[in-house]
């Protein structure tokens, strides 16, 4: 059986690993038109940024073995043709035509089964100047080479970046210090548009403007203009001009389909190749995975792009399987994504909250701070957890964490109930590992179930930080009922008009200092000591009483901008 591969990046390594460990008497060949070959291409910004010192590790197994055509050729079997591109399949008589990039020599592989796995290609907008030189995307680990080598040469001392995305936000902390001023600008009106809600993307942006980033939101780029040497000087926006000694352009990719149209495959509705269950394309004899190929969304039933690497290698599993006589399902997808950026650990799952309203669901959220373990251990630190669910019915339907803490642990446990369907009322019982270091007695995920829970059964109402903002802007009056202590005030007090400062533990006996006759918002860092302060004045009978979702620890995103809002 002679299997052909196309790419040799991600997905195509794996199926070819995969499938000769299964079919040993498989002739396996893989077409890749770079020279390098099974690369961790999420470690490029880590690698700009000298956590990883040597590029080649990016290329290493776990026991420092490179990843190279000898390695896949002694290790695994399977031959690979580098600097080879794929010109043209002929699907009739299941041949490729490819051409030696090094010599020019062209020739035809046979295959009884094809894999494409092409890969995507950074998006270049369509503006003026994107020719420039010093105009560079981080795609591939030349890139790489060539930015860092410009860094190190102290020819760029300011760096223009233009997206807001995940590679966008990781290269800016890769690259953003005393030595180098990062200028970011994204056309929406938030950084991760696509990962995180607005109300979760203010706390990555006030850590990245409190790391020196001269951040431009709501930003439309114009034109790239060059120097006399035909390097890029300055970027023209609608915001004003920026002077800058180099860009690099983090705008997101598209698949590679080329291939795939000349020999008509079905193209899927997200421009990517559509492949069924067993990542099939419309063609029996040839399958697609990774980049190049769409996937279908767990909650919605719809075809969704969320390239991954992780996506990329398990669906390379499934091909292989599926080649072999082992007839296995690439499963749906949530679009789990995380990244690690500015300090913070950031991800989502499911869908975003403005997603699930236009998908038709009742949607209720709840935004909650904690600790990721306890506060006597010595490395605690906060997360920040947003849990989207469904008001009638009680299913989850997504969530965000970003914070310092360990908040990925929870994500990955909030992917696997989104992917049984739980429920609220399934998750608030969890039986969550729990010691000192690794989490506190009621785990933040409970803690975050619990809230949403008491939100939804309407025990006390409660506001976070771009409602009850959104409430002042319209002129509603609140006291702001601060519970926290007086040295925790004086540290970072609430920069708002009418706010009384009664401790907790001194509310029920001064809560007749509370102006009757005024909506009162009950405030404290995290948010689980205004939520009780909220209970104990709705228990004295006081009305109109609601609490501040997530604390002061959220809210500190919305202080720079508190009076402009206003």
């Amino acid at each position: 059986m002679k299997v052909l591969i196309i790419g040799g990046v991600a997905t195509g390594p794996k199926v070819a690993a995969r499938l000769k460990r299964l079919r040993p008497d498989a002739e396996i060949t893989v077409v890749e038109q770079g020279e390098v070959i099974s690369y961790g291409a999420c470690g490029l910004p880590l690698y700009l940024g000298n956590l990883v010192p040597q590029l080649e590790e990016l290329m290493m197994t776990n026991a420092g073995l490179i990843r190279d055509v000898k390695y896949f050729q002694e290790q695994k079997g399977a031959k690979f043709l580098t600097a080879t591109r794929a010109l043209k399949i002929n699907p009739k008589d299941k041949t490729v035509l490819v051409k030696n990039l090094k010599t020019s020599e062209e020739k035809l592989l046979p295959y009884d089964y094809l894999v494409l796995a092409t890969g995507a290609k950074p998006f270049l907008p369509p503006i003026p100047g994107t020719e420039l030189g010093r105009v560079y995307t981080l795609h591939h680990p030349q890139d790489a080479q060539t930015i860092r080598q410009l860094l190190r040469e102290k020819k760029a001392k300011h760096i223009t970046i233009l997206g807001a995305g995940l590679i966008g936000i990781e290269t800016a902390d890769a690259l953003a210090g005393p030595r180098v001023k990062v200028t970011m600008c994204e056309a929406l009106d938030s950084v991760l548009p696509k990962l995180l809600d607005t109300d979760m993307a203010k706390l990555v942006e006030r850590q990245m403007r409190s790391r020196g980033v001269d951040l431009r939101l709501g930003c439309r780029i114009e034109a790239l203009e060059g120097n006399a040497e035909g390097e890029v000087c300055r970027v023209i926006t609608d915001q004003g001009v920026i002077e800058t000694e180099a860009v690099i352009i983090a705008a997101g990719v598209r698949p590679n389909v080329e291939l795939a149209q000349e020999i008509g495959l079905e193209i899927g509705a997200t421009g990517a190749i559509k492949v069924d269950k067993n990542m099939r394309t419309s063609d029996p004899y040839i399958f697609a995975g990774g980049d190049c190929a769409e996937q279908i969304h767990v909650l919605t039933g719809k075809p969704v792009y969320i390239p991954l690497a992780s996506t990329a290698n398990k669906q390379g599993r499934v091909i292989a399987d599926n080649i072999a006589g082992r007839p296995t399902e690439f499963s749906t997808v949530l679009g789990t994504s995380v990244l690690q950026a500015f300090d913070l650990n950031i991800g989502r799952t499911g869908l975003g909250e403005a997603e699930a309203q236009q998908l038709g669901y009742d949607v209720i959220t709840s935004v909650v701070s904690g600790l990721d373990n306890t506060h006597y251990y010595p490395m605690h630190d906060g997360i920040s957890l947003k849990l989207i669910a469904d008001r009638t019915s009680g299913k989850l339907l997504g969530a965000q964490v970003c914070g310092q803490g360990e908040g990925i642990k929870r994500l990955d446990v909030l992917a696997t109930a989104l992917k049984f369907n739980a429920k609220l009322e399934d998750l608030s019982n969890l039986d969550l590992g729990y010691a000192p270091p690794f989490a506190t007695a009621i785990d933040v995920v409970i803690h975050a179930v619990n809230t949403l829970q008491n939100k939804r059964d309407g025990l006390v109402p409660s506001f976070n930080a771009p409602e009850i903002l959104a409430e002042l802007k319209a002129g509603q009056e609140y006291c702001f009922v601060d519970v926290r202590e007086q040295d925790e005030v004086q540290a970072n007090p609430l920069p708002l008009d009418d706010v009384l400062n009664i401790p907790l533990g001194e509310l029920r006996q001064r809560w007749v200092d509370i102006p009757p006759n005024k909506k009162v918002l009950a405030v404290c860092e995290l948010g689980i000591r205004s939520y009780e302060a909220a209970c104990i004045l709705k228990g004295l009978g006081r009305e109109q009483i609601a609490y501040l979702e997530g604390g002061t620890s959220t809210f500190r995103a919305y202080y720079d901008n508190l009076t402009k809002d206003i």
